[in-house]
């Protein structure tokens, strides 16, 4: 909107907001019958009407104070000439102050601590009667665990750890070779050290990583995460996600109580509507059943078990394009790289001390062929263009070599079926899109709620004790996972390139907020690292982006096409966030202590 005017005088400096357009706002007096001024006073400012905006005027009010003038308007009494935009402006303008100010303030309140050295627990049964019952099931196994990837693998060391009886059953025990899954954000790193397994990032080459660097336009930006309230060893960490899930394995396999076992499990098996445990055929052919009160499915975005336990909606909205370019130095050392290209993002960071990971978002169903040549013609022919030019010859030198890989980018928001004995968990119950890198971050804290929940409970025979806990741990990881959820899918749609010009308009609106630092990169970036997973927060920095980038539209000068345009910016960023929040669970996610059968502390007997 345009910038409020009001005709009359004063000589207060212009107020410059913390925006790249500066906006001033005059207040002009008009004074008739203006005595004399006494010599060594100053001179009383003569009412123009202009309204300054920045450093330029705008002539239709100067128009409209001039006109007035001519008409033979008494100079008599004082006048005050409104501008027809006034209302409008002042309660959009108080609106993002009052928004900005209490996130502001909430971030200065907010201590953030830093998470308790690992203990290692004993559940402590609450009976003599759960005593007898434990001591009759010694030769049994507490849960099975289907899959020993990131989730798996961190679950069975926790669990074991815990004390349970851990059976793990992985179709695949060699080290895996994955393009995604490569960068852990340093709210799973602080989950990471809360699970006692931090040293599972040491000796594989691990990178730092300490923030973003946003490229567009041939501008950019430096977003560093907000880490000055924690210990100076917390940062993000970049890896080959084989060399990390192969450390973690091999801590898990070091417990006495901790079974790995490679098989391929077929089928759930099922007794009267509760999960009893799984069939497997071994790595030798063998069919074998195992049997255990809980059974925990991570078996990963390919998961043939998930459609028995939840109604798996999966969305494909894109595939990344990888490659590894080698002895390449990244404008920014230790920052992810995030070129808005078009038609979607591409990707950089570090892997080891020599790679550097590229991934190219190609939007759609299907992808050039690799076979042909199809997808090493659109690489350098569409996207190494726009690359910044301290990448591009390791790019081509990257396609040159040949290996390129593709996996599509699943999003699949978490909707389960309750189910007595069973749990999903990872990849298997909940996606969303690789551009934030979250994924890592929402198992790691599922982990963590799983442990805290499952630790009152001794025996893990007592079906309905068992059953309502785990209803709770859907709804008790909501907060951190719809937040982190919901930010991937709307960064995802914003960054993407699009013909409508509302859409452009918000991408550079967001670039530009971003750009503002302060609480205007740091809230943001807080959200996406993990460091702050609260979803009211997320939603409004959203909108504040949007109603900067609505001000930066009609200022200096609107127009009818610059207002329409600005409806249909919010519109847009309206249609984008509210069917993620929707299909997330509006009340889970705000109101998860609405929700029945949430224990957050230890049942009473």
């Amino acid at each position: 909107m345009l910038s409020p005017c009001l005709a009359f005088t004063t000589t207060r400096p212009p107020y410059k907001t913390p925006s790249s357009a500066a906006i001033s706002l005059t207040l002009l007096k008009s004074t008739a019958q203006l005595k004399p001024a006494s010599r060594g006073a100053t001179k009383p400012t003569e009412a123009t009407g202009i309204c300054r905006v920045g450093k330029r005027e705008n002539p239709e009010s100067t128009l409209l104070a001039s006109s007035s003038s001519a008409s033979g308007w008494s100079t008599s009494a004082k006048m005050v000439v409104v501008d027809r935009y006034f209302l409008g402006t002042l309660f959009a303008s108080l609106f993002a102050f009052v928004l900005l100010c209490g996130l502001r303030y909430n971030n200065r309140k907010r201590k953030i601590k830093e998470p308790k050295a690992f203990q290692i627990y004993t559940p402590r049964c609450q009976s003599s009667e759960k005593r007898e019952r434990s001591a009759d099931t010694v030769s049994g196994t507490d849960v099975i665990i289907v899959g020993a990837g990131v989730a798996g693998a961190a679950l069975a060391h926790t669990l074991g750890k815990e004390g349970r009886r851990v059976h793990v059953v992985e179709r695949d025990l060699t080290e895996p070779d994955r393009i995604v899954g490569e960068l852990l954000q340093p709210g799973g790193y602080l989950k990471l050290i809360e699970l006692g397994l931090e040293d599972c990032v040491k000796d594989i080459d691990a990178q730092r990583v300490l923030g973003y660097a946003l490229f567009k336009d041939g501008k950019n930006t430096r977003l560093s995460y907000p880490l000055e309230n924690f210990h100076s060893d917390v940062a993000g960490r970049s890896f080959h996600n084989g060399r990390f899930i192969q450390r973690m394995r091999e801590k898990a396999a070091t417990l006495p109580n901790v079974r790995l076992e490679q098989g391929t499990v077929t089928s759930l098996l099922e007794e009267n509507g509760t999960i009893k445990g799984v069939q497997y055929k071994t790595k030798d052919g063998q069919e074998l059943r195992a049997y255990a009160p809980l059974t925990i499915v991570c078996d990963g975005c390919f998961s043939n078990l998930r459609r028995s336990l939840c109604n798996p909606k999966v969305d494909v909205p894109s595939w990344f394009v990888g490659l590894v370019l080698e002895n390449c130095e990244l404008p920014f050392a230790n920052h992810g790289h995030v070129i808005l290209a078009d038609p979607s993002p591409i990707l950089f960071y570090p892997i080891s001390s020599t790679e550097v990971r590229c991934l190219v978002d190609v939007p759609g169903q299907k992808v050039p062929s690799i076979a042909n040549g199809e997808m090493a013609n659109y690489l350098k022919a569409r996207v190494a263009p726009q690359l910044p030019p301290e990448l591009h010859d390791a790019f081509i030198s990257a396609i040159d070599k040949g290996n390129i890989r593709t996996m599509p980018n699943r999003s699949m928001p978490a909707d389960p079926h309750p189910t007595p004995g069973a749990l999903l968990m990872g990849d298997a119950f909940n996606m969303r899109h690789p551009l934030t890198g979250g994924g890592m971050t929402v198992a790691l804290s599922d982990i963590v709620v799983l442990r805290d929940l499952l630790r009152p409970l001794c025996d893990l025979n007592d079906t309905a004790s068992l059953s309502k806990y785990l209803e709770s741990f859907y709804t008790l990881r909501k907060p951190v996972a719809s937040t982190i959820n919901t930010l991937a899918g709307a960064l995802y749609k914003v960054f993407s390139a699009s013909p409508d010009q509302a859409r452009k308009e918000m991408r550079q609106a967001c670039f530009d907020y971003l750009s503002l630092g302060g609480v205007f990169s740091s809230g943001p970036v807080a959200l996406l690292s993990g460091l702050n997973p609260r979803p009211l927060s997320l939603v409004l920095h959203f909108f504040a982006v949007a109603i900067f980038g609505v001000v930066r539209l009609l200022v200096p000068f609107p127009s009818p096409k610059r207002m329409w345009i600005g409806a249909r910016l919010i519109l847009s960023a309206s249609g984008i966030i509210f069917p993620i929040i929707r299909a997330e669970g509006v009340r889970q996610m705000f109101f998860p202590a609405t929700v029945p059968a949430v224990y957050r502390v230890p049942p009473v007997n």
